[in-house]
Order: C-alpha cells, then sequence, then structure tokens
C-alpha cells in the first residue's frame, strides 16, 4: 500500500508530507484548497508530465517521493522482474525531482527512464479519475477489461492468438514479395545468379583464409625471418669461434677430462652432453627451416591474389567465409524460388490457409471463454450497479465477430445498458452520463480488484453528478472496496466523508508574500467539525455538530467490517 506521500516546491506546496493509513482513505477540503494538487502529486512521481511551471515560485525544483509497502508476493515478484531493487522490508521508495531543464527520477536509490517507472505504477496503483471514466465510452477498452476478466488461462490463449496472427502476417508478406513485374523479376534474377556464381566461382573452403593470412605473413616477412634466423644459426653452431655450439663443446671436453675424479663430475658431464644434443638438434632445425624458407615469387603472388579475392567476398557478403557460404545459400534459395515463382507461390498458399486455420480455431476458443466470461461479469456488473442506487438498471456484454482478425482475435466487444425499465439496452456511449460513468467504473473496480495485485486505489471525481441516496450507496460501494484495499479518495460529499477509516483535511493558508497547500490527518472533533461544514454549515453549531455526530453514526452501522 501507499505508506506516506512527502511533497515540496510543487505549485502551491511549500512542503507537506502525509502517512496514508490501510483502509479508506478520505481527502477533503474547500474547493480551491489544492486538493487536485495532492492527487496530481502521486501521478507525478510515477512518471506524470511534469513541467517547469510546476515549481513553487521562488524555488529551483520540486521533489514528490512516494514510499510503497509491497506484502502480496504476486506484486513483489513483478516488481523483481523489472529488475528493481526491493528493500528487505517490502518497502519501495519513488523519487521525482523535477528541475527548470530537466526531471529526474529515482526507485530505491537508483535512477530510473519514464518508460520503466510506468511500468512499476502499473503493479504499484490504480489511480482513477475522470478521464478513466470516459475509456469507458471507447469499445477496444471493453475488450481489455473482458479479457482482464477472463483470467489467467485466458491470457495464454491471447498469446496464442497473437503468436499464430504474427505467423499468418508474415505468409501474407511473403506472398506479397512474390507479386513481381516480370521486368523486376529478371532483375533479380540477374542479381542473384551473379552473386551466387561469384562465389561459387572462388570455391571457397573453410578456414582457409586463416591459413592464408599465416602464408602472407611469413612470405612478406621472409627476408627479415631469413637474416636473424641466419645469425641465429651461427650463434647456436659449431663452425665459428665463440658460438655456443663450439663453447659448449669445449667445456664438454674440458669436463670430460676430469670427470673419472668424482661421480658428481661425472653427472654433470652426463647434463653437459645433453645441453649439447639438444643445442645440436636446435642448430639444426634453424638450417632445415632457412632451407625451407626459399620460395617462388609466384606463389607469394598468387597467395597474395587470392587473399584480394577473399577480402572482396568479404566486403560484399559477410566477415567471414563462413558467413559468405551461408549468404550464398539464402540467395540460392531466393534464386529458385524466383525461377519456380508459381510453385513457391502454391507453396505459401497451401501454408497461409493452414495459418489461417489454425489461427480461426484459436479465435473460436477465445470466442467461446469472452462469452462465458462476458455473462458472468455481467452479472456481477448488475449485482454491484444495484448497490450504487441503479435500481432498474439492465447489463449485458455483447461480444460479436469482426470482418477481420487482429492479434487480439477478431472478437468486438461492447457494453450495452439500460437504466430504465423498458428501455432496450444500448452502447454505454450512447446511455451514461459523467456521474453514472463515475459509478459504473467503481463497479467494476469493486468486481475486478479481487483479481489484481495491486493495494492502492486512488479515486478522484468519483462523486461527480450525484447527490443524497446514490452518495449513500457510493460510499457504501467504497467502504467495501477498502475492506480488501487500500482506497484514497477526493470527495466533496459529506456522505463519502463520513464513511473514512482515516480522514485527511486539506488547506491553502495565506500569507502576506505568499499562498501554500497543507494537509493532515483530522480526528475527533475535527473530524465532526468538517462534517459540519461540508453539510453546509457557515458557523459550526450545536444542530451542525449534532447532524455531523449522526452521518457520522449512520456511517459507522453502515459498515460491515
Amino acid at each position: 500500500m501507499l505508506v506516506s506521500l512527502h511533497v515540496k516546491n510543487l505549485a502551491l506546496i511549500q512542503e507537506t508530507e502525509v502517512f496514508f493509513g490501510p483502509h479508506l482513505n478520505i481527502l477533503t477540503g474547500e474547493t480551491g484548497a489544492g486538493k487536485s494538487i495532492i492527487i496530481g502529486s502521486v501521478g507525478l512521481a510515477l512518471g506524470g508530465r511534469g513541467d517547469r511551471d510546476l515549481i513553487r515560485t521562488g524555488a529551483d525544483y520540486a521533489l514528490i517521493e512516494l514510499v510503497f509497502q509491497l506484502e502480496k508476493e504476486g506484486q513483489i515478484e513483478k516488481v523483481k522482474k523489472l529488475d528493481i531493487p526491493i528493500e528487505e522490508d517490502g518497502l519501495v521508495i519513488l523519487q521525482r525531482r523535477i528541475m527548470p531543464q530537466r526531471s529526474i527520477s529515482k526507485v530505491n536509490g537508483e535512477t530510473v527512464n519514464a518508460r520503466l517507472l510506468k511500468e512499476l505504477s502499473g503493479v504499484l496503483i490504480d489511480i482513477h479519475g475522470q478521464h478513466d471514466s470516459q475509456q469507458l465510452l471507447q469499445t477496444k477498452k471493453h475488450l481489455e477489461i473482458l479479457d482482464d476478466f477472463a483470467g489467467e488461462e485466458f491470457s495464454r490463449i491471447k498469446r496464442e492468438i497473437k503468436e499464430k496472427y504474427q505467423f499468418y502476417r508474415k505468409i501474407q508478406e511473403k506472398l506479397a514479395e512474390t507479386d513481381l513485374d516480370e521486368r523486376e523479376k529478371e532483375r533479380q534474377l540477374s542479381l542473384a545468379r551473379f552473386e551466387v556464381e561469384e562465389i561459387e566461382n572462388a570455391s571457397l573452403k573453410a578456414g582457409e583464409d586463416e591459413e592464408l593470412e599465416k602464408q602472407y605473413q611469413k612470405m612478406s616477412n621472409s627476408r627479415k625471418i631469413a637474416e636473424n634466423l641466419g645469425n641465429v644459426h651461427i650463434l647456436t653452431g659449431y663452425d665459428q669461434e665463440g658460438s655456443a655450439g663450439e663453447a659448449v663443446g669445449r667445456a664438454l671436453r674440458e669436463l670430460n677430462s676430469v670427470s673419472a675424479y668424482d661421480s658428481v663430475l661425472d653427472e654433470m658431464a652426463v647434463m653437459l652432453t645433453d645441453i649439447d644434443g639438444l643445442l645440436n638438434d636446435f642448430n639444426r632445425s634453424v638450417s632445415d627451416y632457412l632451407s625451407d624458407l626459399e620460395f617462388d615469387q609466384n606463389d607469394f603472388l598468387q597467395v597474395e591474389e587470392r587473399l584480394n579475392t577473399i577480402n572482396r567476398l568479404k566486403d560484399k557478403y559477410g566477415s567471414t567465409i563462413e558467413e559468405i557460404l551461408l549468404y550464398k545459400e539464402n540467395r540460392e534459395e531466393e534464386l529458385q524460388r524466383l525461377i519456380d515463382a508459381d510453385a513457391y507461390r502454391d507453396k505459401l498458399n497451401a501454408q497461409l490457409r493452414d495459418a489461417r486455420g489454425a489461427l480461426e480455431l484459436v479465435c473460436t476458443r477465445a470466442t467461446e471463454i469472452r462469452k462465458k466470461a462476458g455473462k458472468k461479469l455481467a452479472k456481477l456488473f448488475i449485482e454491484a450497479l444495484q448497490d450504487l442506487n441503479f435500481n432498474q438498471v439492465d447489463f449485458a456484454v455483447e461480444v460479436e465477430r469482426k470482418d477481420s482478425i487482429g492479434p487480439d482475435g477478431w472478437d468486438e466487444v461492447s457494453f450495452m445498458i439500460s437504466t430504465n425499465p423498458g428501455e432496450p439496452r444500448r452502447p454505454l456511449a450512447n446511455v451514461a452520463s459523467g456521474g453514472e460513468l463515475s459509478r459504473i467504473m467503481l463497479a467494476l473496480k469493486t468486481i475486478t480488484a479481487g483479481q489484481e495485485d495491486k493495494d492502492t486505489f486512488i479515486f478522484d471525481e468519483i462523486d461527480t453528478g450525484i447527490s443524497g441516496k446514490t452518495a449513500w450507496k457510493v460510499s457504501r460501494k467504497l467502504a467495501v472496496l477498502g475492506k480488501s484495499r487500500q482506497v484514497i479518495c477526493i470527495t466533496h460529499l459529506p456522505q463519502i466523508a463520513a464513511m473514512a477509516d482515516n480522514h485527511f483535511i486539506i488547506e491553502k493558508k495565506s500569507m502576506e508574500d505568499s499562498t501554500s497547500t497543507a494537509i493532515m490527518e483530522i480526528g475527533g472533533t475535527d473530524i465532526l467539525n468538517e462534517l459540519a461544514r461540508m453539510l453546509g454549515s457557515d458557523t459550526i453549531t450545536e444542530n451542525s455538530l449534532a447532524n455531523a455526530r449522526e452521518l457520522k453514526e449512520m456511517a459507522a452501522n453502515t459498515k460491515q467490517y
């Protein structure tokens, strides 16, 4: 859940911090006190658009910090999959600093980008405002809602649809590529033949280039090798005075002349004899290498020319011989496709029919599941809407087949509703008013909350266009949702405020040269005073307090904790 919100230098807020509790948190205050800024700051911390105009006048930056406590295992796993560190106690701390030229977001001390922050916010919290209600008017949103309601098993079906659709589209694209005019076909044939023949004529062998490079290096440096190795042969030989061989031979003669006098000297003589033998073998190997170093200049030119041929092919077709040969195979397939275009097209058409059949099969399964889930959702929706004072509501989820197939299948989903008896069901967009949309969205949240890992729901403007009995119904629904989730709600209605488990008041204070907004938790008499104000009392009297007390008692009796 959302444990705390800390805001500094944002719009009218100089600095304020609030600690939210579990269940139903209610935020109230006078019109213009800055309630929208408080909720807006949460959206900003979660990656909402922020610019320099939001920075409080005279400040260098604005700062928003959210602290979440994660308890659900599913929620923790989703955060870990985003490679975001979680504190041992399950805390996730989001911080966003907005500066004139840029903004920086951090999660548990690590800087994150906007995309990752958006993904994280989708795991942590559900913020519902007037814009979200308007989304209910979009039929594509209805499909999304129904699919989410259908559960994890259906999500696997959707993944299968997407995979089969992508395979189907890939074959369609291949078919489109075969639709060439004769001139273009001849051009591609000519190019493919040339490239295949050029590689084929080179008769490449794997690893050949590496061996040629070694030969080239040896040949091109043969003069230096011969000169240096000739010196080595002289220095390690036996013919020149002062050479290693001549010196070792003389030392061996000296040692042999005295080795009979001591066994240790005899062992030394054996060791030096071995050294003499090794040196003699080495000197002979040098001589043999020098004899083989001679080569014909034509051999060098052939190696050089062969390397140039291979390198030219590398520039055109691949960085290694293996890549060049693979390119040749692909071009041979392309060449055969162009030669046998009709047969290739027939083969693709057969593959397309099979892919279409497999796709339609899984789409049919999806339709069946959607229709079944739609009936269940409609039943729950009607019950939830009746709880929200839609007394004569009739609701249905229509699943109809479109003319085309897409990555979600071939179904189009529409929410159909009738709010008055005797009237036929019509599309939601043609019937619902703003206030009704807010209640419909609340009904949806109470139905789907149990399927989500999110712990926190924020409602802004949920009380739009309602009053009286309907307000009581909405407040009770919020309290029910607050049983299993943390709910944070801004409201102007006393009936909703009276249901609060935790009540916060937002106030705007004006001084000589500045204005600031702050939020604080209230209790006891302060709650009654705030309810009395919301009930319309200009001044707090015993009668207004009695009305507020009665309202709070009614709310307590209505709750079913």
